[in-house]
């Protein structure tokens, strides 16, 4: 079994004025970089293995403040970045979020599905379980990424997570745990 802790990245420019960036590499604002500092103390009595971030500078660089001191190997990887919301990148987020449930499997305009983004998450858990097997790892990214782990790791519907609020937490840390058996599964959509 492996055990994932996920937070999402600090907060950024674009959530500061409410856009959703997508595959954008948008920096952490000021107040983002104090809360991924904050996000290092929340985690700082667990004992961990690795950090796996979203190669997008805003999880990249919250990784970085919150586990750089601890000597933990931080790796960055693409498949863990946000959805790619195409020719809607940088949309406001109202706008998007009302776009994603039509999203499951129809691609955002010249971007992807919340099918393709759960897949890419799930092709690095496949890779990861391997090496990590018993071990404790953080994962920073973002909605997409929450969404990959929420469905590899449980019995969540892909249209339950898309039609569910965001869960907001004062301390934005999410445990999974994880068997390999579980990534064997395929992944199944019905229809809204």
């Amino acid at each position: 079994m492996l055990t994932l802790f996920y937070s999402p990245h600090a907060r950024s420019v674009d959530n500061e004025i409410g856009r959703g960036s997508g595959f954008a590499d948008v920096a952490l604002s000021v107040a983002g970089r104090k809360l991924a500092v904050e996000l290092g103390q929340h985690y700082a009595g667990q004992q961990l293995d690795a950090v796996f971030s979203s190669d997008l500078q805003r999880a990249a660089v919250t990784a970085a403040i919150a586990f750089g001191k601890r000597g933990l190997p931080i790796v960055l990887d693409a498949r863990l970045r946000e959805f790619d919301y195409g020719t809607m990148t940088q949309f406001p987020i109202a706008q998007i979020d009302e776009e994603i449930p039509r999203r499951i499997t129809e691609p955002f305009p010249e971007g992807e599905s919340v099918l393709m983004a759960v897949e890419r998450v799930g092709a690095f858990l496949r890779e990861i379980i391997r090496e990590y097997e018993g071990k404790t790892v953080v994962i920073i990214g973002h909605r997409a990424t929450k969404y990959g782990l929420a469905y590899w790791c449980s019995d969540i519907a892909l249209e339950t997570m898309v039609t569910s609020p965001w869960e907001w937490r004062d301390v934005p840390i999410w445990r999974y745990e994880l068997r390999a058996a579980q990534l064997n599964r395929r992944v199944i959509v019905h229809a809204l």
